[in-house]
């Protein structure tokens, strides 16, 4: 059986004429005169431009292969005894109870109400036109938003001297946009990678904007090559162009231009380069960015081979780095090579089974263990559970980034057409916000007069978080635990024996063996 599905998705909008054969994805019988809607006709009149989800700035993008093992392979423990974490009494131990909020940094200073922060939300379109209500639900959440990479490079309106930025309007509304409604829970990381650098990113966010969480980025789980973002103008691509940015095609060649003014091309590519990682250069960096004022350094590394995870692990222990994402295969992205995001890469499962499996050799050694964060295809509260149980003790928050930027979205489409019908009919904002939204009441009492200066998106992105508390809430006081501390792998049971093998965690029809004789003798 097949786990891919090539040449047709909703991702590229492709599909096929007839039933595809399962290996190549081509139709079982290839019309002469069809004018080939599948990948490989579309690759015939527009090339490289298939290769990417589309329409870029419109949509987040997530895999749709199969992998042998995930999340769903497993399920959670729950009893009807005792309780961890609160007193056994039934009116104590109610899942209201549950305490769901967790700290990072290697002296616990990033304080956390929910085990959630979220995806890299860098240069893409559809990341700059969500910011601000990713930012402001992440801040009234008490949990992190993450400012992606290439944010200055990208920014038309920055300054920049003898190749150094001292100007990016544009990361100033990022990181404003956050600090206004921010409430010392949660926080902002912004990330880098090799352009960043070059451009002084770091210093510039740390000393002039007072970014206090940096993060440096060896990888993610949608692809093994930098960063990309798609191109509308010949001016726009000159000008990342002689940024030092990889542009593709070349919009400095008049077969480029040519090219474009004709409508054969309708964009160009920008690309960001690959990093290369160096173990003492690592050290060095970290202390460099320690030095200009950074008080806690992170690290996001991706799906890479295992021996890099190990690097990952073992440099961050060695640094004393404050978090460490790790990013599986068969996540989200806002651009990223569609069948790369499907055929490349460890997935998140396999990926955080190694994770456990290094973590708990580290800590045989005495070595300091950084918090760990997993990432890759997580939505839910009992992907969230699971995320933290099956690394135990070692991951203490979950990355979600399509998820969250998807209730982003809804709330302010919502708030949108709300909008429309208070100017069409008249009406009371505050009161629309009410019936529209669970949390708007609870909002308005919290906020008061500044409650309609949130934006919608931010709202629904407050209440995804809620619903996602409650729902963990319950899976928690289900297992009888009441603080994500107590949560550990025993809490999992796998549901296949492959699951089981993968994971460590025992196999259903093997689980509580030495209980059962103890209770039945």
């Amino acid at each position: 059986m097949s786990f891919s599905k090539p040449n047709r998705s909703a991702a590229t909008l492709t599909t096929t004429r007839v039933e595809p054969a399962p290996i190549s994805g081509i139709c079982v019988t290839c019309l002469d005169g069809c004018e080939g809607p599948c990948e490989i006709g579309r690759s015939a009149l527009k090339g490289r431009e298939v290769i990417y989800p589309q329409p870029f700035g419109k949509v987040t993008a997530g895999a749709d292969k199969n992998y042998p093992a995930d999340f769903s392979h497993f399920n959670i423990q729950g009893t009807c005894v005792g309780a961890v974490g609160v007193e056994a009494d039934s009116d104590k131990a109610v899942f209201p109870a549950v305490d769901c909020s967790t700290e990072l940094g290697a002296d616990g200073g990033v304080k956390m109400d929910f085990p959630i922060f979220t995806g890299a939300v860098g240069s893409t379109d559809i990341a700059r036109i969500n910011w601000e209500e990713m930012a402001v639900g992440a801040a009234i959440s008490g949990v992190i938003v993450v400012a992606g990479e290439n944010i200055c490079g990208m920014d038309a309106q920055a300054e920049i001297r003898n190749g150094r930025v001292v100007r990016s309007p544009e990361m100033e509304r990022r990181v404003n946009s956050f600090k206004r409604w921010y409430d010392g829970r949660g926080g902002i990381i912004i990330q880098a990678n090799v352009e960043d650098t070059r451009l002084g990113v770091p210093e510039y966010v740390i000393e002039k904007l007072g970014i206090e969480i940096f993060e440096l980025k060896w990888g993610q789980g949608a692809k093994d090559i930098g960063g990309e973002v798609k191109l509308k103008s010949i001016e726009r691509a000159l000008q990342l162009k002689e940024r030092d940015y990889i542009v593709l095609p070349d919009p400095s060649l008049p077969e480029s231009q040519d090219a474009f003014r004709m409508g054969g091309i309708s964009e160009f590519e920008r690309h960001s380069r690959l990093g290369m990682v160096e173990e003492d250069g690592f050290y060095r960096e970290v202390e460099r960015l320690r030095r200009v004022g950074a008080k806690y350094v992170t690290l996001k590394t991706g799906a890479y081979r295992p021996a890099d995870l190990a690097r990952a692990l073992k440099f961050s222990s060695q640094a004393g780095i404050d978090l460490l994402t790790i990013d599986g295969a068969g996540g989200g992205t806002g651009m990223s090579p569609w069948r790369m995001m499907n055929e490349w890469g460890i997935p998140t499962v396999h990926l955080e089974c190694l994770t456990y499996q290094m973590c708990k050799r580290l800590r045989a050694q005495g070595a300091y263990v950084p918090p760990i964060a997993m990432a890759g295809g997580l939505s839910l509260e009992d992907h969230i559970f699971k995320a933290i149980a099956l690394a135990a003790p070692y991951v203490k928050a979950v990355c979600m980034g399509r998820s969250v930027m998807t209730a982003a979205m809804v709330g302010k489409t919502h708030g949108r057409l709300l909008a429309r019908k208070l100017e069409r009919d008249g009406g009371d904002l505050a009161q629309g916000y009410e019936r529209l939204f669970a949390v708007g009441s609870q909002l308005k009492a919290r906020f008061g007069k500044d409650f309609t200066k949130l934006p919608a998106g931010a709202i629904g992105f407050y209440s995804y978080v809620d619903r996602l508390r409650q729902g963990l809430q319950q899976l928690m006081a289900g297992a009888r635990k009441f603080a994500l501390k107590y949560i550990d792998r025993n809490d999992l049971v796998a549901l296949t024996r492959e699951a089981a093998e993968v994971s460590g965690i025992t196999y259903v029809m093997d689980a509580d063996r030495e209980e059962i004789d103890r209770i039945l003798g």
